[in-house]
């Protein structure tokens, strides 16, 4: 059964999404498990965390997340995407009793404020544009726990002569202006401006790819 995708101004990938697994580890140039090992490190959830995955695509890190999570004890993982064929082929794929998928826009999340112990993002942020990434960011802060992890994988400053020319190439060929702001590096000023914490850079994958890993702000002390 077709699902049909949310209105975003954010770019979509529902042309790829049936062939998106074999085109991502191809694009992580065969380190996807490595990847995906670092992130899932930084995230280190407890059996019983929820844990938000946003732009989830295909699901792939989010069932790996899921995994680590006792659904049964109430811990669980949610992708949520725009692109209704990505969460069409996640639920085929990789639901399960602690990992599941909805079609959502990042900017308009459906959660209630402070529902999850984790929000974590792959490869989505340089997806759209500067409004969308502030918006975006404020519902992952929103929605996340005082105390809560933000990690975020994505395009940034590159770190090589190959990153730079993977980064500048991939942003003219698909004319794609947001690529454009990720490497200019407005990344971190935008997650802080959301209200977490100054986000630390804690790994750099093919010269242009970055993980960050930040807090939501635990309550002051009354």
């Amino acid at each position: 059964m077709a699902i049909d995708s949310i209105p975003t101004k954010g770019r979509t990938l529902d042309h790829a999404a049936f062939v998106y697994d074999f085109l991502e580890p191809v694009l992580l140039m065969g380190k996807q498990a490595e990847y995906d090992r670092k992130i899932l490190s930084l995230l280190d959830p407890a059996p019983t965390d929820r844990v938000l995955d946003l732009g989830c695509g295909t699901g792939v890190l989010c069932s790996l997340i899921g995994a680590r999570l006792d659904g049964a004890s109430g811990g669980f993982a949610v992708g949520i995407d725009a692109a209704g064929k990505m969460i069409q082929v996640a639920r085929k794929k990789r639901s399960g009793p602690s990992c599941r998928f909805e079609v959502m826009a990042a900017e308009h999340l459906s959660f209630e404020d402070g529902y999850f112990d984790a929000v974590v993002s792959s490869l989505f942020f340089h997806h759209i544009p500067l409004d969308l990434k502030a918006m975006a960011l404020s519902e992952a802060f929103r929605v996340l726990k005082p105390g809560g992890k933000l990690v975020i994988a994505d395009m940034h400053i590159p770190t090589t002569w190959m990153g730079s020319l993977v980064s500048h190439v991939s942003r003219w060929f698909f004319m794609q202006p947001q690529i454009g702001e990720n490497i200019r590096g407005v990344l971190p000023d935008m997650i802080a401006a959301a209200g977490f914490e100054p986000p630390r850079r804690m790994a750099d994958f093919f010269g242009y790819i970055t993980v960050f890993l930040t807090t939501r702000p635990s309550i002051p002390m009354a």
